[in-house]
């Protein structure tokens, strides 16, 4: 290290609280750092930790015990998923494009910000309470091009197909529950370049009235599948995929784990967990009965990505 201002050769002194070397001119006594590139850019966190916290966020682990376990501070994990949530974001609309995907899988899966909708008051934020994130899988290659989240209305749902049209060149297959906005929503954005079909399940009353049984399952004692436009195949005409889908969301994301105190007081911080998740889902997760990560599948890419990468 070379002082700018003398020229001369700088002594070591000591290590930055972020572990980089110092060093110190012996004449003006101005002091230095050794050349480094910030993480994301603006934080002076090293990398190995930002890797760690991250990692640990996409495996389940809550804010509090990755502040345990990498000493970070609660703020600094919540700024860092941000940022890293900001720029898988980014990365999902540059690369999820003119994609030829068959057989998509399309739901919606549950959550809320702050508090749940029966506690929302009129001068609450229209952030504040129940929120949906609208998800589609193709069943061929598990990967999820398009998410969307928000409200469970019209508005949400024909900007989450729009997204999911812009992603896909080509005819393809579509399969959805039986919401209703997707009735008219989806021949809307796709138009003729769709076969789609919805499966609606009929479920029974047990577990919805009985205390004791509040937590069980209702059964399912019918499946309805209604052709709404083309001549979708009866054999891809299916929820499944999408459906494990949210089981593997509910599992790997903290805040959406049911009866804890892990839900999201911030709906920016829920939008960075989740586009954080599905990056890390499509290119950096090898799928067990792929052997390879979706988007090594669908193309898009042609090696496992590390998450270093991914940020």
């Amino acid at each position: 290290m070379t002082c700018g201002a003398c020229n001369i050769h700088c002594q070591r002194f000591g290590k930055h609280r972020n572990g980089l070397l110092r060093f110190r001119c012996p004449q003006c006594k101005r002091t230095y750092t050794e050349s480094h590139r910030r993480t994301l850019d603006t934080m002076y966190i090293s990398e190995d930790r930002a890797v760690l916290a991250l990692q640990l966020l996409l495996e389940g682990n809550s804010i509090r015990s990755t502040e345990r376990i990498t000493k970070l501070d609660r703020n600094t994990i919540m700024s860092l998923l941000v940022r890293a949530g900001e720029r898988c974001q980014s990365l999902m609309n540059t690369k999820m494009r003119g994609l030829t995907l068959k057989h998509i899988q399309i739901d919606e899966i549950w959550t809320f910000v702050q508090k749940k909708a029966r506690h929302v008051r009129k001068d609450d934020s229209p952030q504040v309470g129940d929120q949906w994130v609208f998800v589609a899988i193709d069943a061929d290659t598990k990967l999820i091009p398009a998410f969307h989240i928000g409200k469970r209305h019209r508005e949400d749902t024909r900007t989450f197909l729009w997204n999911l049209y812009n992603c896909i060149s080509g005819r393809t297959q579509i399969t959805t529950d039986g919401l209703h906005h997707y009735t008219a929503g989806v021949p809307d954005a796709f138009g003729l370049d769709v076969d789609f079909a919805q499966l609606v399940k009929l479920f029974g009353e047990w577990g919805q009235h009985d205390d004791n049984a509040r937590y069980s399952p209702s059964p399912i004692i019918e499946v309805i599948s209604k052709v709404r436009t083309g001549n979708p195949d009866p054999d891809h005409i299916s929820t499944s995929f999408v459906e494990r889908q949210n089981l593997t969301m509910r599992m790997t994301i903290r805040r959406f784990t049911r009866l804890t105190n892990a839900f999201s007081k911030k709906l920016a911080n829920l939008k960075a967990a989740v586009a954080l998740h599905f990056a890390y889902y499509n290119f950096c997760r090898v799928h067990s009965s792929l052997r390879v990560t979706p988007a090594m599948e669908a193309g898009i890419t042609d090696h496992i990505w590390s998450l270093t990468d991914l940020i």
